[in-house]
């Protein structure tokens, strides 16, 4: 029962938070005189005073985050934020279905960049800020933003920080405490972030377009303020800063800490995964236009290799963007962009999929298995750079990547047995269950998801949360241990 007030109370101050974001918006709404302006200020008073009514009345309570309630918290964030968040579109387009409007605000929040709406570029400017804005939140994830302010509470974040985190996360150099660690991160982060904008304008966008893609391209959440995406603007420029940008908010977090932090270079060269990332990722894009130059899609290999680049990068780093209808190129390109989606993205980025940390382990860890075959006694570890995985971790690591493929598998039958075609399913899960946005055929780049029946739309939510919180989150809630003193 303690541990049920307490996420309470913890879930109060959150819900709080996500009311003035909405109180924001509708400053915004006023100041640009859009219309949006009474959708949004009563969806921040229902929501503050229904946050104030679950943080009040447990104001007394313990303050101490268990293990169970730190994977509670997390799953429950995630579904039920989503929930409140939809408010000012239903009341702003009071045609538009619930259903519709949790999987719009549940593709913000996990920055998946799925979207059921049309006429993106006829949107009160306020109701495009609220999209982008939860992308920007998500981004870093909802708990490690409640980490932050956890201490302020007197509650401890360790819990939440731990169930939250993908994989192998930095700690040499970093501030010793979690709260201290979130701060840092979100520092780095939102500078980052006002880079970003800056470039853009400085590459031809509007600042409105420049603020809005700033947001979506460092949480790789890939919602844009245009039906084309970044086709709409057809510009070089833009797609460069783009992309550096992607690839930029695919890496570890913690490495651009230490980067600023030192004035150098030195952490990106020390970090496994940041090196395999741009490596596979450069080898793939020259791959992607020789193919594209080569089956005559586009007239020279420069205008193929330009858009190659920019859309596998979008793709591969789970943001999302499109420049182009890929689902029209050989099919070979766009499976291998989805493909990247899976392992491409680092630990303690703002991507998702398997992260490239895992994948590195697995590989060694089947390179050590063959090497065992031609000498079965000797003993030689997992190594990655200097440090030894140990076998825990390499055991969790095949555990997860179990779960991730069992999972896609029932989740595209479940597409499949609502009467979508195979491709259509397939990549529809692949995108919502990486974060990565568009597929192809019916849920290609040059549509989007409003085809869907209800149930097909709920699968695809279901795949969005769970990929964001990395399985376990979830998947533990429906472990019967988990649920014993």
């Amino acid at each position: 029962m303690t541990a049920i007030l307490t996420i309470t109370h913890i879930f109060g101050v959150i819900t709080v938070g996500f009311s003035g974001l909405m109180f924001a918006c509708f400053l915004f709404s006023v100041m640009f005189q859009d219309g949006a302006d009474a959708a949004f200020w009563t969806s921040s008073l229902i929501t503050f005073f229904l946050g104030l009514l679950m943080y009040l009345p447990t104001l007394k309570t313990p303050k101490k985050v268990t293990r169970q309630a730190g994977f509670l918290l997390v799953a429950f964030t995630w579904v039920v934020i989503s929930l409140f968040c939809t408010l000012p579109l239903l009341l702003f387009m009071p045609q538009m279905s619930f259903i519709d409007a949790y999987f719009e605000m549940a593709s913000a929040l996990t920055t998946t960049g799925a979207t059921v709406l049309s006429g993106l570029d006829t949107l009160p400017m306020s109701i495009n800020l609220w999209r982008h804005l939860l992308n920007w939140i998500g981004g870093m994830g909802i708990i490690v933003f409640a980490v932050a302010i956890l201490p302020m509470l007197g509650v401890g974040g360790m819990q939440l920080y731990k169930a939250e985190a993908p994989g192998t996360v930095k700690e040499s150099e970093l501030p010793p405490r979690i709260a201290q660690t979130a701060k840092a991160l979100w520092e780095t982060y939102a500078l980052i972030t006002l880079a970003c904008i800056v470039c853009l304008r400085l590459a031809g966008m509007g600042w409105f377009d420049a603020v809005c893609h700033a947001f979506s391209a460092m949480s790789l959440g890939g919602f844009s303020t245009h039906d084309t995406s970044v086709g709409y603007f057809d510009s070089l420029p833009i797609e460069m800063v783009l992309t550096l940008f992607q690839l930029l908010a695919a890496m570890n977090f913690a490495s651009h800490y230490l980067a600023f932090r030192k004035g150098s270079l030195q952490p990106y060269r020390h970090d496994m995964e940041a090196k395999t990332l741009l490596a596979v990722v450069l080898a793939s894009c020259l791959l992607a236009g020789f193919v594209l130059w080569q089956r005559g899609t586009y007239p020279d290999f420069w205008l193929a290799l330009r858009h190659a680049t920019f859309n596998l990068v979008t793709i591969a780093t789970d943001c999302g963007y499109a420049s182009q209808d890929f689902n029209l190129w050989p099919i070979f390109v766009p499976m291998w962009m989805l493909f990247l989606s899976c392992i491409v993205s680092s630990s303690g980025s703002t991507g998702g999929g398997i992260r490239m940390i895992r994948t590195i382990i697995l590989m060694k860890q089947a390179r050590l298995e063959l090497f065992k075959f031609i000498h079965p006694t000797a003993i030689k570890p997992v190594r990655i750079g200097d440090h030894i995985i140990n076998n825990d971790i390499v055991t969790s690591v095949m555990g997860f990547i179990f779960l991730y493929f069992i999972s896609i598998v029932t989740l595209v039958f479940a597409l499949m047995l609502g009467g979508l075609d195979f491709i259509s399913a397939f990549t529809a899960i692949i995108a919502c269950f990486n974060n990565a946005g568009p597929g192809l055929n019916e849920v290609g780049p040059a549509t989007n998801y409003s085809s869907l029946t209800d149930f097909e739309t709920v699968v695809c939510v279901f795949a969005m949360i769970l990929g964001r919180v990395q399985i376990f989150s979830i998947a533990i809630l429906f472990v019967p241990e988990f649920w014993k003193r």
